[in-house]
């Protein structure tokens, strides 16, 4: 199969200047997925939001962002990747402003799965335009501009919104993408090129239905379980109903991608005979579990039990992202001359072993200092992971399913991002429950008598995750006419029982992402060993090139 090109007069453009412009929309993709997480206490303060809500704030659009993507390739080769690309620009960027003026949890929850949509629509088609306008000698150092677009955002998002919460508010998290936004559909409209692709692809809207359906109910339940004990929900649905017709649901589209699969199913199951491609999966989708399940613990614990502002809550974590950044192009380099196996073995055995260390330097008194062993290690760890990843996975896959199998290995990557959010959300609202009330048991004594039975059910309110602890608030509301003094008292109890039982909680959920990470790394051992190349060299077996993205075609004719 040759791959789709540009026409002469569609190349009046540099595609040096084609890749800025793709890698301005998928920066701005990638930098909201992390700039929101540092606007977490001061948006659930101001917008009241529980912790149910805000965890519905992250998963709403990674959710649907993850979802999407293939189906989003494949309209981008229905009507074509530029067009694709403009149309979610306009509406990532439109839902970004509508966000900045939520007034409510549920506003902000709308507004971000519209945001999830446009990134959904804008991101399948960079590879895409990628693939078609650079010569193969030439595409693995734009893949490589391309791929270093997410360190950046991995660095710039917490920092520039730290920046943007500390000094102008939340809101200024999504308004910030309103330029950005503007200016990368200005410049799309007038150097990407038109591509053409003659060829009719008939979109899967059966599986398409069936997987969203069943990760909506998944990621649902796995949110919601805790505040709703685990029972009634909606009448007489309960959440563990939910959970097993999400499951369900998620089989019968296994069982409808197999009918499809001498079609144009949603996911081709030849890449999964390769067993290093399909190893890999499971280790994408550990890493985006471990680092999105460990970030919101963390963004709490900063500003909410050690007061950090935004920005410096930024800044501690940015060790870890700076030295991933370095190292990653070392590890990379290192995989190409004696493969990526015990190159992620160790990756992933560091940013587990520095995650374990951080939390054992977890405490209500810790310092930033204190920290800073286990981000250094965990940034190492971080830094050899991804490049011998891609490396691995993409080793022994066909040419002709390359595209395919980048696409699905993004998409499991991003579902298990979701995974990971929610779960570690779940455990995190039962941690709660137990510790606060552990913590308010050891410190009543020191209450006046008449105020502890009050303090027992605000704590129970607290437990069933109705009320606001992403702002670190959990002080009931107290009659009018307690004494100044008895006030004070109360309020720094409040104070203190939280820290405690936060940090209690956060303790003791941050073994499960290490767990699943440590669980990845034993997987790497499964790989096989690197492809003989010699041996192919030696029958003069040419060598295909890659094939495009999962559905598209060829060119048109000039």
């Amino acid at each position: 199969m040759t791959l789709p090109t540009a026409t002469a007069a569609e190349r009046r453009h540099s595609p040096w200047l084609v890749l800025f412009v793709l890698c301005l929309g998928f920066f701005m993709i990638l930098l909201d997925t992390t700039i929101v997480n540092i606007a977490i206490p001061q948006m659930g303060d101001h917008l009241k939001a529980s912790l149910s809500d805000i965890l519905w704030v992250i998963n709403a659009y990674i959710l649907i962002y993850a979802v999407l993507l293939i189906t989003a390739g494949r309209l981008g080769d229905l009507y074509g990747p530029k067009q694709l690309f403009m149309i979610g620009l306009v509406v990532f960027t439109g839902a970004s402003a509508a966000c900045g003026f939520a007034q409510s949890p549920a506003q902000l929850i709308v507004f971000r799965v519209i945001q999830g949509l446009g990134g959904a629509l804008l991101t399948p088609q960079t590879l895409s335009v990628l693939t078609m306008i650079f010569p193969s000698e030439k595409r693995g150092a734009a893949f490589g501009v391309w791929g270093a677009v997410a360190g950046v955002a991995t660095l710039a998002g917490p920092l520039l919104g730290g920046w943007l919460v500390t000094d102008f508010g939340w809101r200024w998290i999504f308004f910030v993408n309103l330029p950005v936004g503007v200016i990368a559909l200005v410049l799309a409209g007038i150097v990407m090129p038109n591509l053409r692709l003659n060829r009719r692809h008939r979109l899967d809207w059966a599986g398409t239905a069936l997987v969203t359906v069943a990760l909506f109910l998944i990621t649902f339940g796995l949110i919601e379980g805790q505040s709703h004990a685990w029972g009634k929900v909606w009448g007489p649905i309960t959440i563990v109903e939910i959970l097993i017709a999400g499951v369900v649901m998620l089989g019968l589209f296994f069982v409808h991608q197999r009918a499809q699969q001498r079609r144009e199913p949603l996911v081709p199951f030849q890449i999964f005979q390769d067993r290093n491609f399909s190893v890999m999966n499971v280790v994408a989708a550990s890493i985006a579990f471990g680092m999105l399940g460990l970030f919101l613990p963390l963004t709490i614990f900063l500003q909410s039990v050690l007061e950090l502002s935004a920005l410096q809550a930024a800044l501690t974590l940015s060790p870890m992202a700076l030295i991933s950044m370095v190292v990653a192009p070392l590890a990379g380099r290192a995989a190409d001359r004696v493969g990526g196996k015990w190159i992620l073995f160790v990756g992933l055995s560091l940013f587990s072993g520095g995650m374990g260390v951080l939390i054992a330097s977890s405490h209500v008194d810790t310092s930033r200092l204190d920290l800073l062993p286990g981000l250094i290690v965990a940034g190492f760890g971080l830094g050899m992971t991804f490049a011998p990843m891609q490396a691995v996975a993409m080793r022994n896959v066909e040419p002709r399913m390359a595209g395919a199998a980048s696409g699905m290995i993004n998409t499991t990557r991003q579902l298990g991002g979701v995974i990971g959010s929610a779960a570690v959300g779940a455990v995190l609202q039962a941690q709660i429950s137990t510790h606060l009330k552990s913590a308010a048991a050891a410190d009543a004594g020191q209450l006046p008598a008449q105020y502890r039975a009050q303090v027992v059910d605000t704590l129970s309110h607290v437990a069933s995750g109705s009320q606001d602890i992403a702002g670190g608030q959990i002080a009931p509301h107290l009659p009018a006419g307690i004494p100044d003094q008895v006030r004070a008292q109360l309020d720094t109890f409040f104070t203190l029982v939280f820290q405690q039982g936060f940090v209690g909680a956060m303790r003791a959920t941050l073994w499960l992402p290490i767990a699943v990470m440590g669980c990845a790394a034993l997987a790497v051992m499964l790989v096989r060993g690197r492809s003989d190349r010699r041996s192919r060299t030696e029958r003069n077996e040419p060598e295909s090139p890659p094939a495009p993205p999962l559905g598209s075609a060829p060119p048109a004719p000039e």
